[in-house]
């Protein structure tokens, strides 16, 4: 059984930064993608960004030039670095490992952004 932690998340001002953290229970590299999804309240669920097994990365147009994905293969950790916090940020952020047909996701970690 795969088990992915994320951390990092908070309450921040707009404008300021995070960096999560996704540790995976089984090796990175073993899986096709580790992405980052969010969901806000009453939203539907979406895709900020991933990272393929050869560090290629796709991010949503809403964060381009303010998040980050990178990963520590050695360390089996994913991480999303968020500059230029909006309040439109805040939601749970949740990290996902794809392998094959099979999804993987943690339980997620809460960002809000707020004056």
């Amino acid at each position: 059984q795969v088990q992915l932690v994320e951390s990092g998340g908070g309450l921040v001002q707009p404008g300021g930064s995070l960096r999560l953290s996704c540790a995976a229970s089984a090796n990175i590299l073993s899986f096709n993608t580790m992405a980052w999804y969010r969901q806000a309240p009453g939203k539907q669920r979406e895709l900020v960004a991933d990272i393929t097994r050869g560090s290629m990365t796709t991010y949503a147009d809403s964060v381009k030039g303010r998040f980050t994905i990178s990963r520590d293969n050695a360390k089996n950790t994913v991480f999303l670095q968020m500059n230029s916090l909006k309040p439109e940020d805040t939601a749970v952020y949740y990290c996902n490992a794809k392998r094959l047909n099979t999804d993987y996701r943690g339980q997620g970690t809460q960002v809000t952004v707020s004056s």
